[in-house]
């Protein structure tokens, strides 16, 4: 009879043994997912998004570390002039990051005006001079 209890616990034991076993298994890999998995999908996708909104005239930096100017933008590769005149030809992918574009900083020149201070922060500023005169 004991015999026959001790099998009736040993397989009702090794049900949740198994359960046991496979939950930390599905946290460790929610964790794995969430952690690292979509993560890079979300850089993956920025960078694709960023390699498709490349434009003529648009500054950017390179795998290698070189600052350059893109000239022709072809498939899947692009003309950098990375000095005066000197010209290279480079894979898409290898485009890191997009510093700005030369037409935008055209237009940040033009448009930046001094700004008229408001009556409140010019009496601010004068009373802030006579409490430091005292």
């Amino acid at each position: 009879m004991n015999q026959q209890c001790g099998q009736t616990t040993g397989a009702g034991g090794a049900q949740g043994g198994l359960l046991g076993m496979l939950f930390p298994l599905v946290i460790f890999v929610l964790i794995f997912y969430f952690f690292i998995i979509r993560p890079q999908k979300k850089r993956q996708k920025q960078h694709d998004d960023l390699l498709a909104a490349l434009t003529r005239g648009d500054q950017v930096i390179t795998a290698g570390g070189f600052f350059g100017i893109i000239r022709e933008v072809k498939d899947d590769s692009i003309i950098l002039e990375i000095a005066d005149g000197v010209k290279v030809r480079i894979l898409k992918s290898s485009i890191v990051n997009k510093r700005s574009s030369v037409a935008e900083q055209g237009k940040e020149k033009v448009t930046e005006e001094p700004k008229e201070v408001s009556e409140e922060h010019k009496i601010e500023e004068k009373t802030t001079e006579e409490n430091e005169k005292k």
